[in-house]
């Protein structure tokens, strides 16, 4: 078992290791959130595929009185756009810059390394993906949305304009409504990136339908 910045859950397949996914889940969960979706996604030992699920650290949560629990960042009010914690967010995204770098010491080469993330998960992933200086097999962004838009960087400016997105979002979402994530995937679309965008009948999760896109989605990205 390879060491990782955080500690994590880490599924190796039974195949040598080729490709790396690195899954952030969302506030107050853990690493055990999605691990279980790795054999239903039935890809690890035909592409080698390890899988790292990282927990978050120990956070205290402002909008939830203060109260410490698995966060990637704090939330200090209601309004979506300005609630995040910019420098948690930093923070946040150098340690998982930090841990694709060390998949890549490993010898995993960055164009088989997928960054994903579920709702603040996926504020993480979208920063530290769009950031990196060379491109990636590709970003999986779940049930999330941008809220430091104006400090990423266009496709131009980053260099990662080829790098595959896979954006998928409830229609029912009563915690990150489904207009959030529209106007995140608006500008990423403008700044130049492109975005495969799906929607699905749920509420803030994810469905057996959202599943098998991801399956679909990681095997041509990772093929």
């Amino acid at each position: 078992m390879l060491a990782t910045r955080l500690p994590s859950i880490i599924s190796n397949p039974n195949t040598p290791i080729r490709c790396t996914v690195i899954w952030l889940h969302g506030l107050g969960a853990s690493g055990n959130d999605f691990a279980p979706i790795v054999p239903e996604l039935g890809l690890q030992d035909e592409l080698g595929i390890r899988f790292v699920f990282p927990h978050a650290p120990m956070t205290a949560v402002t909008i939830n009185g203060g109260a410490v629990m698995p966060a990637w960042y704090d939330i200090t009010e209601m309004d979506l756009m300005k609630r995040a914690d910019s420098s948690g967010i930093i923070a946040s995204s150098k340690t998982i810059t930090d841990m694709i770098n060390d998949e890549i010491a490993t010898g995993i080469d960055p164009s088989k390394i997928v960054i994903a993330g579920f709702s603040q998960g996926g504020v993480i992933a979208f920063d530290a993906g769009i950031r990196f200086p060379e491109t990636l097999a590709g970003i999986m962004a779940l049930s999330t949305y941008i809220p430091m838009r104006d400090t990423l960087p266009n496709a131009e400016q980053s260099g990662n304009g080829a790098t595959p997105i896979f954006y998928g979002h409830g229609d029912h979402d009563p915690v990150i409504p489904i207009k959030q994530a529209e106007t995140s995937k608006q500008f990423l679309e403008e700044s130049g990136y492109s975005v495969n965008w799906n929607t699905y009948p749920m509420e803030h999760s994810v469905s057996p339908k959202e599943i098998q896109d991801i399956k679909h989605w990681l095997a041509r990205v990772l093929a």
